[in-house]
């Protein structure tokens, strides 16, 4: 486990309560439109808490399903090997570099 993640993605208390409810039961795979339901919370706040919990790698997307024209993403714990996937603020870092670069090589 990473503690410095798990402090980092704690700082807000739907995600709290966002992983408790993954870890129940053993674990569980839960949609943000389940979980919306579930912690009572507007879908648009538990979609964005669950974006940046998958970003720090502290949960994983466990499948996907097509539902009237769009998919739906399932999510669970991460297990405790599996790698967090970075710093969000380093990714965005490193896209705006390469959009950058790629902008002046196509005005040169």
């Amino acid at each position: 486990m990473n503690w410095q993640l798990l402090a980092r993605a704690n700082t807000h208390p739907l995600r709290i309560s966002i992983l408790e409810a993954l870890s129940l039961d053993g674990g569980r795979t839960l949609s943000p439109s389940d979980l919306s339901y579930e912690l009572r919370a507007p879908l648009s706040n538990v979609n964005y808490h669950v974006t940046e919990l998958h970003r720090t790698g502290l949960i994983e997307l466990a499948g996907e399903r097509r539902v009237r024209g769009a998919t739906e993403h399932f999510y669970r714990q991460a297990e405790a090997e599996a790698a967090p996937s970075g710093n969000g603020r380093a990714r965005r870092a490193r896209r705006r570099r390469t959009a950058k670069r790629a902008r002046v090589a196509a005005s040169a």
